[in-house]
């Protein structure tokens, strides 16, 4: 099994200020020991811009990303494919968001993403679960 982790997973894991860091601490702590744990390269591009915005420790990103996430996932045209098809049907999902989901979403190995994103529960027909973090 696989999990997908969206931004707000990754943000709030790594900022204890973060509105949902005790979930997001919990849920990839549990999750770490027994799953391999994967990015979109959206979910990379947002955190590492919130860390040379000055929001996080750079070099704490890059050793989250380097020392807990097996790979990186790229967005390719299958995945803007599927991410144009989710935004369509759910008009308040945000298309960085959609990639995302579509990253999981078209990945087989992927059983999970974990997220703080509400409307990404709002998806229908993922083969994949999603857990929101609250």
């Amino acid at each position: 099994m696989a999990v997908v982790l969206d931004s707000d997973a990754v943000v709030g894991f790594l900022d204890q200020d973060d509105a949902l860091h005790d979930a997001a601490d919990e849920a990839i702590r549990g999750l770490a020991s027994g799953q391999r744990l994967l990015a979109s390269v959206v979910t990379y591009a947002e955190v590492l811009t919130g860390a040379q915005l000055g929001h996080h420790d750079e070099d704490q990103v890059r050793g989250f990303f380097s020392q807990l996430i097996s790979e990186v996932l790229p967005v390719d045209i299958t995945v803007a494919d599927k991410a144009a098809e989710f935004r369509s049907h759910v008009a308040s999902l945000r298309m960085p968001d959609a990639l995302i989901l579509a990253t999981a979403e078209t990945n087989a190995d992927v059983d999970l993403i974990v997220t703080g994103d509400a409307q990404a529960s709002k998806v229908s027909g993922l083969n994949c679960a999603v857990r929101l973090l609250r």
